[in-house]
């Protein structure tokens, strides 16, 4: 019973079909600068620069995240929610209405 437990929640986190290369490059591309952008944030905070400086950054930032959020939301869509609706699981529904809620 455990190791059907276990192998379920495994299952849970991994994708049916894997990400195609381009998403995974493109995502991970977004995410090395958004991670820069962060890094340089941090550096103009240290240095007391302009507040609305690093607000502008900041929201630079948000957008850049929201935008590889929309990146991934749409594989979700296009892949695991597609296999799940064609299996008869119309739980997926429920799933992206909750992911949208977060997002909105």
């Amino acid at each position: 019973m455990a190791n059907k437990q276990t192998a379920q929640a495994q299952e849970c986190h991994m994708k049916q079909t894997p990400r195609s290369d381009e998403v995974k490059r493109n995502v991970t591309c977004r995410i090395n600068r958004i991670i820069g952008q962060l890094n340089g944030i941090e550096t103009m905070v240290n240095e007391d620069r302009y507040c609305g400086d690093v607000l502008t950054q900041l929201a630079a930032v948000e957008s850049a995240v929201k935008s590889v959020s929309r990146i991934v939301m749409q594989d979700h869509l296009e892949t695991c929610v597609v296999e799940r609706v064609q299996a008869g699981d119309t739980e997926a529904v429920d799933e992206v209405m909750s992911l949208f809620k977060k997002f909105m």
